[in-house]
Protein backbone atom coordinates (compact mmCIF):
# COMPACT_ATOMS: atom_id res chain seq x y z
CA UNK A 1 0.00 0.00 0.00
CA UNK A 2 1.33 3.25 -1.11
CA UNK A 3 2.13 6.13 2.26
CA UNK A 4 -0.26 8.23 -0.45
CA UNK A 5 -3.00 6.78 -1.57
CA UNK A 6 -6.08 7.51 -3.74
CA UNK A 7 -9.76 7.10 -1.78
CA UNK A 8 -12.63 7.96 -3.15
CA UNK A 9 -15.36 9.61 -1.47
CA UNK A 10 -19.16 10.45 -1.84
CA UNK A 11 -20.27 13.29 0.85
CA UNK A 12 -23.95 12.08 0.72
CA UNK A 13 -27.01 13.94 1.18
CA UNK A 14 -28.67 16.01 3.40
CA UNK A 15 -26.41 16.14 5.75
CA UNK A 16 -23.96 14.22 4.53
CA UNK A 17 -21.56 17.60 3.24
CA UNK A 18 -21.15 18.72 6.43
CA UNK A 19 -20.39 15.30 8.42
CA UNK A 20 -18.24 15.00 5.33
CA UNK A 21 -16.38 18.22 6.21
CA UNK A 22 -15.93 17.70 9.36
CA UNK A 23 -14.35 13.49 8.74
CA UNK A 24 -12.02 15.46 5.97
CA UNK A 25 -11.01 17.97 8.71
CA UNK A 26 -10.01 15.80 11.64
CA UNK A 27 -8.46 13.08 9.29
CA UNK A 28 -6.25 15.24 7.31
CA UNK A 29 -5.24 17.01 10.79
CA UNK A 30 -4.61 13.58 12.65
CA UNK A 31 -2.35 12.07 9.35
CA UNK A 32 -0.58 15.45 9.57
CA UNK A 33 0.52 15.18 13.49
CA UNK A 34 1.45 11.75 13.58
CA UNK A 35 3.44 11.44 9.89
CA UNK A 36 4.13 14.71 8.78
CA UNK A 37 4.20 14.55 5.39
CA UNK A 38 5.41 11.09 5.00
CA UNK A 39 1.73 9.84 4.64
CA UNK A 40 -1.72 11.43 3.77
CA UNK A 41 -4.56 10.47 1.54
CA UNK A 42 -5.32 12.08 -1.33
CA UNK A 43 -8.95 12.74 -1.74
CA UNK A 44 -10.99 11.76 -5.05
CA UNK A 45 -14.71 13.08 -4.82
CA UNK A 46 -17.34 11.03 -6.48
CA UNK A 47 -20.94 10.86 -7.10
CA UNK A 48 -23.79 9.09 -6.01
CA UNK A 49 -27.11 9.54 -4.62
CA UNK A 50 -28.84 13.65 -5.10
CA UNK A 51 -25.77 15.23 -5.98
CA UNK A 52 -25.02 12.42 -8.73
CA UNK A 53 -28.55 12.60 -10.08
CA UNK A 54 -28.40 16.52 -10.38
CA UNK A 55 -25.35 16.78 -12.41
CA UNK A 56 -25.34 13.57 -14.53
CA UNK A 57 -29.09 12.18 -13.90
CA UNK A 58 -28.08 8.69 -12.26
CA UNK A 59 -28.25 7.73 -9.06
CA UNK A 60 -25.25 5.85 -9.11
CA UNK A 61 -23.06 6.41 -12.40
CA UNK A 62 -20.40 3.64 -13.63
CA UNK A 63 -17.98 5.88 -13.01
CA UNK A 64 -18.28 5.65 -9.52
CA UNK A 65 -18.30 2.50 -9.01
CA UNK A 66 -15.61 2.11 -11.72
CA UNK A 67 -12.92 4.44 -9.30
CA UNK A 68 -13.90 2.44 -6.18
CA UNK A 69 -12.71 -0.68 -8.29
CA UNK A 70 -9.60 0.92 -9.62
CA UNK A 71 -8.87 2.58 -5.84
CA UNK A 72 -10.08 -0.23 -3.63
CA UNK A 73 -11.24 1.84 -0.96
CA UNK A 74 -13.66 4.76 -0.46
CA UNK A 75 -15.93 6.20 2.31
CA UNK A 76 -19.31 7.68 1.95
CA UNK A 77 -21.77 9.86 3.57
CA UNK A 78 -25.57 8.47 3.98
CA UNK A 79 -27.49 8.83 0.90
CA UNK A 80 -31.40 9.05 -0.21
CA UNK A 81 -33.00 6.32 -1.28
CA UNK A 82 -34.80 6.78 -4.73
CA UNK A 83 -37.88 7.13 -4.52
CA UNK A 84 -39.87 4.72 -7.72
CA UNK A 85 -38.65 1.80 -9.62
CA UNK A 86 -35.21 0.59 -10.40
CA UNK A 87 -32.39 0.98 -7.45
CA UNK A 88 -34.05 -0.05 -4.24
CA UNK A 89 -31.36 1.56 -2.02
CA UNK A 90 -27.56 2.53 -3.26
CA UNK A 91 -26.19 1.16 -0.66
CA UNK A 92 -27.23 -2.16 -1.06
CA UNK A 93 -26.71 -1.48 -5.42
CA UNK A 94 -23.13 -1.01 -4.44
CA UNK A 95 -22.50 -3.65 -1.85
CA UNK A 96 -24.11 -6.04 -4.18
CA UNK A 97 -22.17 -4.61 -7.32
CA UNK A 98 -18.51 -4.55 -5.96
CA UNK A 99 -19.55 -7.72 -3.67
CA UNK A 100 -18.67 -6.55 -0.71
CA UNK A 101 -20.27 -9.06 1.42
CA UNK A 102 -19.13 -8.45 5.15
CA UNK A 103 -20.82 -5.65 6.64
CA UNK A 104 -18.27 -4.99 10.02
CA UNK A 105 -20.20 -2.74 12.81
CA UNK A 106 -18.05 -2.35 16.07
CA UNK A 107 -19.90 -1.28 18.56
CA UNK A 108 -18.70 0.53 21.69
CA UNK A 109 -19.77 2.90 25.19
CA UNK A 110 -17.86 6.27 25.02
CA UNK A 111 -18.00 7.41 28.72
CA UNK A 112 -20.03 10.56 29.16
CA UNK A 113 -22.51 9.31 25.91
CA UNK A 114 -26.31 9.36 27.56
CA UNK A 115 -27.35 5.55 26.88
CA UNK A 116 -30.77 3.77 28.11
CA UNK A 117 -27.98 1.37 29.67
CA UNK A 118 -27.21 1.11 33.25
CA UNK A 119 -23.67 -0.21 32.65
CA UNK A 120 -23.29 0.72 29.04
CA UNK A 121 -19.85 0.39 29.23
CA UNK A 122 -19.97 -3.65 29.09
CA UNK A 123 -21.00 -3.26 25.26
CA UNK A 124 -18.37 -3.87 23.27
CA UNK A 125 -18.13 -6.18 20.46
CA UNK A 126 -17.80 -6.53 16.81
CA UNK A 127 -20.96 -7.56 14.71
CA UNK A 128 -19.57 -9.67 10.99
CA UNK A 129 -23.57 -8.85 9.05
CA UNK A 130 -23.72 -11.26 5.74
CA UNK A 131 -23.79 -8.24 3.08
CA UNK A 132 -25.31 -9.97 -0.03
CA UNK A 133 -27.88 -12.79 0.07
CA UNK A 134 -30.48 -13.62 2.73
CA UNK A 135 -33.68 -11.18 1.96
CA UNK A 136 -31.52 -8.19 0.94
CA UNK A 137 -30.80 -10.29 -2.29
CA UNK A 138 -34.00 -8.54 -3.25
CA UNK A 139 -36.12 -11.33 -4.53
CA UNK A 140 -39.51 -10.53 -4.16
CA UNK A 141 -42.45 -10.32 -6.21
CA UNK A 142 -45.83 -8.37 -5.26
CA UNK A 143 -49.35 -10.15 -4.33
CA UNK A 144 -51.58 -10.84 -7.83
CA UNK A 145 -48.01 -10.20 -9.94
CA UNK A 146 -47.79 -12.16 -12.83
CA UNK A 147 -44.15 -13.34 -11.15
CA UNK A 148 -46.28 -14.14 -8.24
CA UNK A 149 -48.92 -16.24 -9.63
CA UNK A 150 -45.98 -18.25 -11.62
CA UNK A 151 -44.36 -18.65 -8.70
CA UNK A 152 -47.24 -19.85 -6.59
CA UNK A 153 -47.89 -22.08 -9.59
CA UNK A 154 -44.57 -23.85 -9.14
CA UNK A 155 -44.28 -24.01 -6.15
CA UNK A 156 -47.82 -25.68 -5.64
CA UNK A 157 -47.96 -28.00 -8.26
CA UNK A 158 -44.25 -29.25 -8.67
CA UNK A 159 -42.73 -28.66 -5.07
CA UNK A 160 -46.33 -29.70 -3.41
CA UNK A 161 -46.50 -26.49 -1.52
CA UNK A 162 -49.66 -25.51 0.78
CA UNK A 163 -48.49 -23.94 3.95
CA UNK A 164 -49.25 -21.03 2.44
CA UNK A 165 -51.99 -19.47 3.95
CA UNK A 166 -53.71 -16.91 1.98
CA UNK A 167 -51.94 -17.55 -1.90
CA UNK A 168 -54.30 -16.07 -3.72
CA UNK A 169 -53.26 -12.31 -1.97
CA UNK A 170 -49.68 -13.27 -1.05
CA UNK A 171 -46.58 -11.41 -1.82
CA UNK A 172 -43.43 -13.82 -2.59
CA UNK A 173 -40.04 -13.91 -1.50
CA UNK A 174 -37.22 -15.65 -1.63
CA UNK A 175 -34.42 -16.35 1.01
CA UNK A 176 -31.16 -17.26 -0.38
CA UNK A 177 -28.11 -18.31 1.72
CA UNK A 178 -25.34 -20.33 0.47
CA UNK A 179 -22.33 -22.54 1.28
CA UNK A 180 -20.23 -20.07 0.22
CA UNK A 181 -21.22 -17.15 1.21
CA UNK A 182 -21.75 -17.98 4.63
CA UNK A 183 -18.43 -19.77 5.00
CA UNK A 184 -16.59 -16.65 3.52
CA UNK A 185 -18.59 -14.48 6.20
CA UNK A 186 -17.45 -16.68 9.06
CA UNK A 187 -14.11 -16.86 8.12
CA UNK A 188 -13.70 -13.07 8.22
CA UNK A 189 -15.22 -12.83 11.81
CA UNK A 190 -12.90 -15.42 12.93
CA UNK A 191 -9.66 -14.33 11.37
CA UNK A 192 -10.69 -10.61 12.97
CA UNK A 193 -11.10 -12.79 16.16
CA UNK A 194 -7.69 -13.97 15.77
CA UNK A 195 -6.18 -10.45 14.71
CA UNK A 196 -7.62 -8.77 17.62
CA UNK A 197 -6.97 -11.52 20.47
CA UNK A 198 -10.13 -12.21 21.01
CA UNK A 199 -11.83 -15.43 22.75
CA UNK A 200 -15.14 -15.63 21.80
CA UNK A 201 -16.98 -15.90 18.45
CA UNK A 202 -20.63 -16.09 18.38
CA UNK A 203 -22.88 -17.36 15.28
CA UNK A 204 -26.38 -15.83 15.21
CA UNK A 205 -29.14 -17.71 13.46
CA UNK A 206 -32.91 -18.33 13.36
CA UNK A 207 -31.93 -22.23 12.31
CA UNK A 208 -34.55 -23.64 14.58
CA UNK A 209 -37.69 -22.32 12.51
CA UNK A 210 -35.08 -21.89 9.05
CA UNK A 211 -33.34 -25.18 9.28
CA UNK A 212 -31.92 -25.33 5.50
CA UNK A 213 -31.68 -21.45 5.09
CA UNK A 214 -30.17 -20.01 8.61
CA UNK A 215 -29.16 -23.79 9.68
CA UNK A 216 -27.16 -24.15 7.14
CA UNK A 217 -25.55 -21.21 8.01
CA UNK A 218 -24.87 -22.38 11.36
CA UNK A 219 -23.92 -25.71 10.15
CA UNK A 220 -21.81 -24.56 7.53
CA UNK A 221 -19.89 -22.25 9.84
CA UNK A 222 -19.27 -24.42 12.26
CA UNK A 223 -17.64 -27.16 10.17
CA UNK A 224 -15.27 -24.53 8.39
CA UNK A 225 -13.90 -23.65 11.80
CA UNK A 226 -13.43 -26.92 13.13
CA UNK A 227 -11.93 -28.33 9.52
CA UNK A 228 -9.24 -24.93 9.01
CA UNK A 229 -9.36 -23.23 12.08
CA UNK A 230 -7.37 -25.05 15.15
CA UNK A 231 -7.32 -21.83 16.94
CA UNK A 232 -10.69 -22.84 17.75
CA UNK A 233 -12.68 -24.78 20.16
CA UNK A 234 -16.61 -24.83 19.04
CA UNK A 235 -19.90 -25.97 20.93
CA UNK A 236 -20.27 -28.73 18.59
CA UNK A 237 -17.23 -30.26 19.32
CA UNK A 238 -17.94 -30.12 22.92
CA UNK A 239 -21.37 -31.57 22.66
CA UNK A 240 -19.55 -34.44 20.73
CA UNK A 241 -16.92 -35.17 23.65
CA UNK A 242 -20.20 -34.88 26.45
CA UNK A 243 -21.86 -37.55 24.10
CA UNK A 244 -18.93 -40.11 24.18
CA UNK A 245 -16.96 -39.09 27.07
CA UNK A 246 -19.61 -38.02 29.41
CA UNK A 247 -19.91 -33.79 30.92
CA UNK A 248 -16.92 -34.04 33.07
CA UNK A 249 -14.78 -34.63 29.57
CA UNK A 250 -16.16 -31.85 27.95
CA UNK A 251 -15.45 -29.01 30.79
CA UNK A 252 -11.96 -30.23 30.71
CA UNK A 253 -12.10 -29.71 27.31
CA UNK A 254 -13.42 -26.61 27.73
CA UNK A 255 -11.08 -25.41 30.18
CA UNK A 256 -8.62 -26.57 28.62
CA UNK A 257 -9.25 -24.50 25.60
CA UNK A 258 -9.76 -21.00 27.40
CA UNK A 259 -6.76 -22.26 29.18
CA UNK A 260 -4.69 -22.04 25.30
CA UNK A 261 -6.62 -18.73 24.92
CA UNK A 262 -8.58 -20.54 21.85
CA UNK A 263 -11.51 -18.81 20.52
CA UNK A 264 -14.63 -20.52 21.67
CA UNK A 265 -17.61 -20.45 19.12
CA UNK A 266 -21.08 -20.77 20.55
CA UNK A 267 -24.13 -19.93 18.51
CA UNK A 268 -27.34 -18.33 19.84
CA UNK A 269 -31.20 -17.99 18.13
CA UNK A 270 -31.19 -14.55 17.11
CA UNK A 271 -34.35 -13.65 19.31
CA UNK A 272 -32.55 -14.91 22.32
CA UNK A 273 -29.24 -13.06 21.63
CA UNK A 274 -31.30 -9.46 21.38
CA UNK A 275 -32.56 -10.51 25.11
CA UNK A 276 -28.74 -11.86 25.97
CA UNK A 277 -27.21 -8.21 24.80
CA UNK A 278 -29.32 -6.24 27.46
CA UNK A 279 -29.16 -8.07 29.78
CA UNK A 280 -25.17 -9.95 29.70
CA UNK A 281 -23.44 -8.05 26.81
CA UNK A 282 -19.98 -8.58 28.63
CA UNK A 283 -20.47 -12.52 27.18
CA UNK A 284 -20.02 -11.38 23.29
CA UNK A 285 -16.96 -9.77 21.62
CA UNK A 286 -17.64 -11.12 17.46
CA UNK A 287 -21.00 -11.88 16.10
CA UNK A 288 -21.30 -13.26 12.84
CA UNK A 289 -24.68 -13.41 11.46
CA UNK A 290 -26.97 -12.97 8.28
CA UNK A 291 -27.87 -10.07 6.67
CA UNK A 292 -31.52 -9.20 8.19
CA UNK A 293 -30.51 -10.61 11.75
CA UNK A 294 -27.33 -8.55 11.30
CA UNK A 295 -29.52 -5.46 10.62
CA UNK A 296 -31.92 -6.10 13.54
CA UNK A 297 -28.34 -6.68 16.46
CA UNK A 298 -26.64 -3.73 14.68
CA UNK A 299 -29.18 -1.39 15.53
CA UNK A 300 -29.76 -2.64 18.83
CA UNK A 301 -26.46 -2.99 20.06
CA UNK A 302 -26.05 0.85 18.82
CA UNK A 303 -29.16 2.09 20.55
CA UNK A 304 -27.37 0.46 23.88
CA UNK A 305 -24.50 2.73 23.48
CA UNK A 306 -26.14 6.04 22.48
CA UNK A 307 -27.65 5.49 18.90
CA UNK A 308 -26.29 5.00 15.45
CA UNK A 309 -25.05 8.56 15.71
CA UNK A 310 -21.85 7.18 17.12
CA UNK A 311 -21.56 3.91 15.52
CA UNK A 312 -19.01 3.39 12.44
CA UNK A 313 -19.47 0.85 9.81
CA UNK A 314 -17.54 -1.01 6.55
CA UNK A 315 -18.68 -3.10 3.90
CA UNK A 316 -15.66 -5.19 3.09
CA UNK A 317 -14.70 -7.94 0.34
CA UNK A 318 -11.61 -9.34 2.27
CA UNK A 319 -11.12 -11.58 -0.77
CA UNK A 320 -10.90 -8.58 -3.51
CA UNK A 321 -9.45 -5.71 -1.01
CA UNK A 322 -12.28 -3.67 -1.72
CA UNK A 323 -14.06 -2.01 1.09
CA UNK A 324 -15.93 0.97 1.85
CA UNK A 325 -16.30 2.58 5.06
CA UNK A 326 -19.46 4.79 5.82
CA UNK A 327 -21.62 6.67 8.29
CA UNK A 328 -24.35 3.88 9.45
CA UNK A 329 -27.21 6.58 9.89
CA UNK A 330 -29.63 8.34 7.21
CA UNK A 331 -29.74 11.35 5.77
CA UNK A 332 -31.52 13.73 8.56
CA UNK A 333 -32.84 16.38 6.15
CA UNK A 334 -34.81 18.28 8.56
CA UNK A 335 -31.85 19.28 10.11
CA UNK A 336 -29.44 19.41 7.06
CA UNK A 337 -27.28 23.01 6.56
CA UNK A 338 -27.71 23.98 10.58
CA UNK A 339 -24.85 22.62 11.81
CA UNK A 340 -26.34 20.12 14.16
CA UNK A 341 -25.37 17.16 12.43
CA UNK A 342 -23.20 14.46 14.87
CA UNK A 343 -20.31 13.77 12.65
CA UNK A 344 -19.37 10.95 14.99
CA UNK A 345 -20.49 7.93 12.72
CA UNK A 346 -18.59 9.35 9.58
CA UNK A 347 -15.47 9.70 11.54
CA UNK A 348 -15.37 6.75 13.49
CA UNK A 349 -15.74 4.82 9.99
CA UNK A 350 -12.78 7.03 8.66
CA UNK A 351 -10.46 5.31 11.82
CA UNK A 352 -11.63 2.38 10.47
CA UNK A 353 -10.15 3.03 7.02
CA UNK A 354 -7.05 4.18 8.91
CA UNK A 355 -7.08 1.01 10.46
CA UNK A 356 -7.26 -0.85 6.89
CA UNK A 357 -4.51 0.96 6.01
CA UNK A 358 -2.26 0.53 9.14
CA UNK A 359 -2.31 4.11 10.28
CA UNK A 360 -3.30 2.92 13.70
CA UNK A 361 -1.62 5.91 15.40
CA UNK A 362 -3.73 8.70 13.24
CA UNK A 363 -6.68 6.12 13.93
CA UNK A 364 -6.22 6.09 17.99
CA UNK A 365 -5.70 9.93 17.76
CA UNK A 366 -9.16 10.44 16.45
CA UNK A 367 -10.67 8.17 19.02
CA UNK A 368 -8.75 9.68 21.88
CA UNK A 369 -10.33 13.21 20.87
CA UNK A 370 -13.68 12.10 20.59
CA UNK A 371 -13.36 10.09 23.90
CA UNK A 372 -12.07 13.46 25.52
CA UNK A 373 -14.43 15.57 23.95
CA UNK A 374 -17.73 14.08 24.86
CA UNK A 375 -15.96 13.62 28.33
CA UNK A 376 -15.39 17.25 28.35
CA UNK A 377 -18.87 17.84 27.24
CA UNK A 378 -17.71 19.19 23.95
CA UNK A 379 -20.62 17.78 21.75
CA UNK A 380 -23.18 18.37 19.31
CA UNK A 381 -26.60 18.94 19.69
CA UNK A 382 -27.99 15.37 19.80
CA UNK A 383 -26.13 14.49 22.94
CA UNK A 384 -26.51 18.08 24.07
CA UNK A 385 -30.20 17.45 24.02
CA UNK A 386 -30.26 14.69 25.89
CA UNK A 387 -27.63 16.02 28.54
CA UNK A 388 -29.43 19.64 29.30
CA UNK A 389 -25.98 21.01 28.61
CA UNK A 390 -24.74 23.67 25.70
CA UNK A 391 -23.99 22.27 22.21
CA UNK A 392 -21.05 22.66 19.37
CA UNK A 393 -22.05 22.91 15.93
CA UNK A 394 -20.73 20.45 13.25
CA UNK A 395 -17.58 22.23 12.25
CA UNK A 396 -16.99 23.36 15.69
CA UNK A 397 -16.86 19.96 16.94
CA UNK A 398 -13.97 19.20 14.28
CA UNK A 399 -12.23 22.29 15.81
CA UNK A 400 -12.34 21.52 19.07
CA UNK A 401 -11.31 18.16 18.02
CA UNK A 402 -8.14 19.22 16.27
CA UNK A 403 -7.24 21.24 19.49
CA UNK A 404 -7.81 17.94 21.07
CA UNK A 405 -5.38 15.98 19.17
CA UNK A 406 -3.26 18.56 19.47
Amino acid sequence: MTNTPIVPYIEGDGIGPEIWAATQTVVDASLKLCYGNDKKIQWLEVLAGEKAFNQTGEWLPDATVAAIQEHKLAIKGPLTTPIGGGIRSLNVALRQTLDLYACVRPVRYFKGVPSPLKEPEKTDMTIFRENTEDVYAGIEFAADSDEAKKLLDFLRDTLSVNKIRFPETSALGIKPISKEGSERLVRSAMDYALQHQLTRLTLVHKGNIMKFTEGGFKAWGYDLLEKDYPQAFTMNQYKKIAAEDGAQAADQAMAAAKEAKKVIVDDVIADNLLQQILLYPEKFQVIATTNLNGDYISDALAAQVGGIGISPGANINYQSGHAIFEATHGTAPDIAGKGYANPCSLLLSATMLLDHLGWYEASQKITGAIEAAIEQKIVTKDFAQALDIPEVSTSDFAQDLIKLMN
